[in-house]
This record gives C-alpha cells, structure tokens and sequence, in this order.
C-alpha cells in the first residue's frame, strides 16, 4: 500500500494522500482553484482552519463545505468551481 486513496473530482478519479484534509489532498493533485468569486476570480484555500471559507466545494452533493475541515475519504466525490 502506497499510502494514497482515490476520490473522483470534478469527475475524475485521482490518487491523493490518505489521512490529510480535502484542502490538501487537491492542492497535492494540482487543484488550484476551489470555487470562483462573485466576480468569477478562482479563490482556494487561505486560511487552512475554516476561518475565511475560500475552500468551500461540493462534497458528495452536499454545496459549500469547506474543504480544510473534511478528512479525505476513498470514494469521495468533490466538485470544485474549476
């Protein structure tokens, strides 16, 4: 075992290090952009603690959780503003 799960996103399915964040699981795949501004800038993650809400992207349908909070889990879908 590699130490690396797969999740799908944005329909993909991508290897990403187990037992880290979501936030830092697609900034290790190459996610840079989370979710776009009002404006359609891409934001990603700032704070890393849940604080500033720059992170937030789909989780298994669920809109708007902010990814540095969520463990990653094998299987987990997550779409991004991308």
């Amino acid at each position: 075992m590699d130490g690396r799960i797969e999740i799908r996103v944005n329909g993909k399915v991508v290897r990403v290090p187990a037992d880290v964040s979501l936030a830092a699981a697609l900034l290790d795949a190459g996610t840079a952009a989370f979710r776009a501004s009002i404006h359609g800038a891409p934001r990603g993650p700032l704070c890393g603690m849940g604080v500033c809400h720059e992170c937030r992207v789909t989780i298994n349908g669920v809109p708007h959780r902010r990814s540095c909070l969520e463990p990653v889990v094998a299987g987990m879908e997550v779409v991004t503003g991308e």
